[in-house]
């Protein structure tokens, strides 16, 4: 049993967040780690900066703690880093702009996709005939007729 806690404990992410970065202020270093858990690391691209242990990720979190102590609201500071350093730095992406289309474009196409099948299904549906004319009726006794063993 406690070994089956040690390896939950263990696999948890830990925050690269080291102690001399931390404000003393805790309302101030909840607001900072609730930012960096939002900011991607340029450097290792899908963690976070509050997760990375890169220098620039250093650089950004200590940033983000600069700028909380000087007093800049949480939407200020990400402004600031978009600014600095793109877009990618978010993430999750806003969506506005060109990213509603990126957000949209699944949908749009999936959607387009199952308007082609269901067009392709009804234009299937309308070219399979009812029936025999009487003309392909007698020219199919006539060939039945033939391949019966007399």
């Amino acid at each position: 049993m406690r070994t089956l806690l040690l390896l939950i404990l263990l696999a948890t992410p830990a925050g690269a967040v080291q102690p001399d970065e931390m404000l003393d202020d805790p309302a101030l270093e909840a607001r900072a780690r609730d930012l960096s858990q939002g900011l991607r690391c340029l450097v290792c691209r899908n963690e976070s900066i509050d997760e990375s242990n890169a220098d620039l990720a250093r650089d950004m979190r200590l940033l983000v703690r600069e700028r909380l102590a000087a007093g800049e609201s949480d939407a200020e500071i990400v402004e600031g880093l978009v600014d600095r350093y793109g877009e990618f730095v978010l993430l999750e992406p806003q969506r506005n702009g060109a990213n509603l289309i990126l957000w949209g474009a699944p949908l749009l196409l999936l959607l387009a996709g199952a308007g082609v099948a269901a067009a392709h299904i009804m234009r299937q549906s309308k070219a399979v005939p009812d029936g025999l004319d009487p003309a392909e009726e007698a020219q199919l006794r006539e060939l039945l007729d033939e391949t019966r063993p007399r």
